[in-house]
């Protein structure tokens, strides 16, 4: 079990081991950031994007969230943290492509699936079931393909939340904007945690496949 004071040693083994050894790099990157490439993951302590894509800092814009979902476009009030990062990513960053990366065994998905935060007020789920109620169409996919249990439904779950995601982004003008005009491209991925493999999606199938 990881601790705080635990993460303190990490730190000054990474000054030791880490910034020391790089340190141009990080005087580059001190200068500012300049990253190709977005990656919306999961909150998922065990899907870190760096580690799996083998990335220095500086190399990819990360936003991470309950089950990687993105919300769709609108102007109303409220907090938009993901829609912010989104915006500043592709508006000033200007990055080239968007990696939307979902997971197995997504604790989101399978509260989307099973609907096991329906009714509760926030503070009590309520914050959790309004998020994943992004996730209620695709839930009705899944329950009208796969049934309500079992991993073939998780998975298809899984599948369905980064199908979801691309097409919020597109509800985006900017991101709409520059994928017509070749400026930006999106991608979908989903990472299999028990066997350690990624899998790409083909838009155009619809259908998962690994990398």
């Amino acid at each position: 079990m990881t601790l705080f004071a635990d993460l303190v040693r990490g730190y000054r083994r990474f000054r030791q081991n880490g910034w020391t050894v790089q340190r141009e790099r990080w005087a580059e990157l001190s200068q500012g950031q300049s990253p190709k490439v977005m990656v919306i993951a999961c909150s998922d302590s065990r899907v870190d994007p760096a580690q799996i894509f083998d990335v220095s800092p500086g190399e990819i814009f990360v936003v991470r969230n309950v089950a990687a979902l993105v919300p769709p476009y609108e102007t109303g009030g409220g907090h938009h943290g993901v829609s912010a990062a989104l915006e500043f990513a592709v508006t000033q960053l200007e990055v080239e492509e968007v990696v939307v990366m979902g997971h197995g065994l997504c604790g989101g998905c399978q509260a989307a699936l099973d609907a096991s935060f329906a009714g509760t007020e926030p503070g009590r789920g309520g914050f959790i079931a309004d998020w994943i109620g992004l996730l209620d169409e695709a839930r009705e996919t899944v329950l009208h393909n796969h049934g309500a249990s079992g991993e073939e439904a998780l998975h298809a779950m899984e599948h369905e939340a980064v199908k979801t995601s691309l097409a919020n982004l597109r509800s985006f003008p900017f991101v709409a904007e520059r994928e017509a005009d070749k400026r930006l491209a999106l991608h979908g991925s989903w990472f299999a945690i028990s066997s350690g493999k990624l899998h790409l999606l083909d838009e155009e199938k619809g259908e998962f496949q690994p990398a």
